[in-house]
């Protein structure tokens, strides 16, 4: 693996039951931007250019570290304690 985050062992959910909405935005009447999933729990939220910032807000709340892009077409990740990037190649090593 070729990522430099320490929380990769954490990994539990790969893809999401829910890739169309956020959830949070969705029961607040609001709106997003892009999609985010945690790893650890498969939890949707919106992005931090959404209002609401809810995938942020999930780490801050539980800290389940890692999150990654649920848009069609991206593969990649983010660890929000390290700081770092996780690639396409990364999540795919964790199949």
């Amino acid at each position: 693996m070729s990522t430099d985050c320490t929380h990769l062992d954490q990994v539990a959910v790969l893809e999401p039951e829910n890739r169309d909405a956020c959830p949070e935005c969705v029961a607040l009447g609001g709106t997003w931007v892009h999609l985010r999933s945690c790893l650890v729990c498969g939890q949707v939220g919106c992005c931090d250019s959404s209002p609401a910032k809810h995938a942020t807000a999930h780490f801050e709340a539980t800290g389940h570290p890692l999150m990654r892009s649920v848009e069609p077409g991206e593969g990649w990740g983010w660890c929000y304690v390290d700081e770092e990037t996780i690639h396409t190649a990364d999540l795919e090593a964790l199949r």
